[in-house]
């Protein structure tokens, strides 16, 4: 409105704030356009990526809808600039399910002979050196289906790689966890939440340290993928509280676990697992070296 300027929303904000009754959320709204915040001497290359699906496996599920954002980072953890954002609509070749339509807003007419640049694409991933999604898990095998190219790529999750709990947040939820952080965005379509994600990438958590550089910390670690392979179904509660999740794909719960921590975990599997008395259906747990190269990739 006529005579509203930045100082008024300042002196609007200070006033809330002061008065101790109101929390304020300010919308994400990140520039469309190449834009830096700082020096990039120095800084690497990385791409925030999301994506919409007709559903939730990707072995009978495609992607409708693929988003990337290149941007610059400082060994801190710091994103000192942005690229552009791209994003590309692409036809299942199959009516999409109601409730995909509703949660993207996107239609059959939309997708209907649109589709990805996969040399585009495949060139932007492969221009960096890290790829966050913030639910990497489901993401990548999505990605590395559709463009087989850019497999094998170092990625890292903003979901699973902070300990949000520890940092004093509820949840994991992207949508939810930018709430806590004090921002908000509306529209559910990948191109928003990949914006989103980079807003909550550069959040300060209380430890003085970005959300980015704790991303950045999980790409770098090593571990073991151990796979509770022929446990049996009654075991399924044990594993689980000992933080195994349940693969579809492979028909197995897995867990990762830390360098130094191999022997310990495969005592506990003898005990609680592959003991005779559980019925297992074989003899010891599958075991492989994992690293940003392979982790959150899709196991057969």
């Amino acid at each position: 409105m006529d005579g509203f300027d930045e100082s008024d929303v300042e002196r609007a904000k200070r006033l809330l704030l002061a008065d101790g009754r109101f929390r304020l959320l300010e919308r994400v709204a990140l520039p469309d356009r190449r834009v830096s915040f700082g020096p990039t001497s120095g800084s690497r290359i990385g791409i925030c990526l999301d994506t919409e699906t007709t559903g939730l496996d990707p072995v009978t599920d495609e992607i409708v809808e693929l988003a990337l954002r290149r941007f610059r980072f400082t060994s801190a953890g710091e994103i000192v600039a942005l690229d552009a954002p791209f994003s590309w609509l692409e036809d299942p070749g199959r009516p999409l399910d109601p409730v995909v339509a509703r949660l993207t807003g996107l239609s059959d007419a939309d997708l209907a002979g649109r589709e990805i640049d996969d040399g585009a694409a495949i060139e932007l991933m492969s221009s960096a050196s890290l790829v966050v999604a913030h639910n990497s898990r489901f993401d990548r095998p999505f990605v590395e289906k559709r463009l087989p190219a850019a497999a094998g790529l170092r990625w890292s999750c903003s979901m699973e790689e902070v300990d949000w709990a520890a940092a004093g947040y509820e949840g994991r939820a992207l949508r939810w966890l930018l709430d806590q952080a004090g921002w908000f965005y509306e529209a559910h379509r990948a191109g928003d939440d990949v914006d989103a994600l980079i807003q909550l990438l550069r959040h300060q958590l209380s430890d003085g340290c970005t959300v980015l550089s704790h991303v950045i910390a999980g790409a770098e670690r090593g571990g073991w993928l151990v796979r509770a392979h022929g446990a049996h179904y009654d075991r399924k509660d044990v594993l689980r509280r000992r933080g195994y999740f349940w693969n579809g794909a492979s028909g197995e719960w897995m867990r990762e676990v830390a360098v130094d921590r191999l022997d310990e975990e495969r005592e506990w599997l003898r005990l609680e697992v592959y003991s005779p008395e559980y019925r297992p259906r074989a003899s010891a747990p599958i075991i492989d070296r994992i690293d940003a190269g392979s982790r959150y990739r899709r196991l057969q």
